[in-house]
């Protein structure tokens, strides 16, 4: 973690990642629950890079965690249960940002946007 990230990213929060589909469409299913270090706020001020995007920006997680994708649920805060789903207050990351990590260039930044 890059020593600004280090200062500004405090908070925990639990990410599933999902494992895809198997050939009939089916989910397979998420990962185990992951706790990685984040900020996140309410305000809808994120910018949609894709056209067409139309849904209602729930939260926005900042975060040097590297391996999320659409598709994914995040928490606020840590779980270690197994199904996000059944997790109050789990939401769908519905859009990432990548941001260059301008100052070190060791990490780059994300943000990580549910929707409702």
């Amino acid at each position: 973690m890059s020593s600004l990230a280090n200062w500004s990213y405090t908070a925990s929060c639990t990410i599933w990642r999902r494992l895809g589909d198997d050939e009939r469409g089916d989910s397979l299913g998420f990962s185990a629950p992951e706790l990685i270090m984040c900020d996140y706020g309410g305000d809808a001020a994120a910018r949609m890079g894709e056209l067409g995007v139309e849904f209602v920006i729930k939260n926005t997680h900042w975060t040097e965690y590297a391996d999320a994708k659409k598709g994914d649920y995040i928490l606020i805060g840590e779980s270690a249960e197994a199904d996000p789903l059944s997790v109050d207050g789990a939401d769908e990351i519905m859009h990432i940002i990548r941001y260059a990590d301008t100052f070190e260039r060791t990490a780059d930044d994300y943000a990580l946007i549910t929707g409702v």
